[in-house]
């Protein structure tokens, strides 16, 4: 027998209320569901860049901005004192 079980062999280790969901399932709600997975996967996908993107821009914000006041605090010890 080859590796995979047959469909009715894997439906049996189903709960019995997910069993009874994919018995209720039309062919057009399969056809349905097989054409929105892969959509719901780049969304999924999508988040984690812009999540990252968000990340990194903060940082590079946050940096530039603490640069930016380290070089004015250090050309301000050359400047000379009011008199």
């Amino acid at each position: 027998m080859s590796e995979q079980s047959q469909p009715a062999e894997r439906m049996a280790e189903l709960p019995p209320k997910t069993r009874e969901f994919l018995s209720d399932l039309s062919p057009e709600d399969i056809a349905t569901i097989k054409s929105g997975l892969p959509i719901i996967r780049m969304v999924i996908g999508f988040g984690k860049v812009t999540k990252w993107l968000t990340i990194t821009f903060a940082g590079l914000l946050f940096g530039f901005v603490l640069l930016w006041e380290s070089v004015l605090k250090i050309l301000g010890w050359f400047k000379p004192p009011p008199t």
